[in-house]
């Protein structure tokens, strides 16, 4: 089981939000981030399994920008098998969670779009990166998907946005990336820019 957080909302109608923290994060930081997006939505916050000097991710890398994509893989089904798990116990659609991830936890959406069919309903990536290249990718068919980049990140370059986009999208679904220049940090108008589109799709 992974370390999590479940609030019911006030609408059982509107997705779950699956957030995910960045690195050295835990289950409390994104929080606020859900109330911004959709207020009424349950709430499943989950926190990463791998510790990298102390400070918590989805799965481990070999050094900055360099995933370790067999821990990736494997990070990447015991996520979805507790989407699985947790969806039995808090007694929630499974097929109708929205995931909402910042920088690592961002990645680990992206993966679950990248490996498995119907993990997500949709997905609100924050400065993500590519998690892995070159595999046949699932059908994510009309899944909407919200990317929130920085023209200027140092950690994670323009182009691996651009990639991504590309990737999902050749996948079926549809993407919509919304550019700032503020480097790597979660800023407030790109949270509040993936509220308009979440209340576009899923309102």
């Amino acid at each position: 089981m992974m370390k999590h957080i479940f609030q019911k909302g006030s609408n059982l109608e509107t997705p779950v939000l699956l957030l995910l923290h960045g690195t050295g994060g835990t289950e409390t930081d994104l929080l606020g981030i859900a109330e911004m997006v959709s207020p009424e939505s349950s709430v499943l916050s989950v926190r990463g399994n791998v510790l990298e000097n102390g400070m918590p991710r989805f799965f481990r890398r070999l050094a900055e920008g360099v995933f370790d994509e067999e821990d990736l893989v494997f990070r990447t089904q015991e996520l979805n098998e507790f989407l699985d798990q947790a969806a039995k116990e808090y007694e929630f659609d499974r097929n109708n969670i929205v995931a909402l991830g910042y920088s690592n936890g961002a990645n680990i959406a992206a993966s679950l779009l990248l490996h498995y069919e119907g993990a997500l309903k949709g997905a609100i990536l924050h400065h993500p990166m590519v998690p892995r290249r070159g595999i046949d990718l699932p059908n994510n068919s009309g899944i909407p998907v919200f990317i929130a980049a920085g023209v200027n990140d140092p950690i994670c370059p323009a182009k691996e946005t651009e990639d991504l986009s590309q990737l999902l999208q050749s996948a079926g679904a549809k993407v919509e990336v919304k550019w700032e220049n503020f480097g790597h940090q979660l800023t407030r108008s790109e949270v509040e820019e993936a509220g308009v589109w979440f209340q576009k799709h899923f309102g």
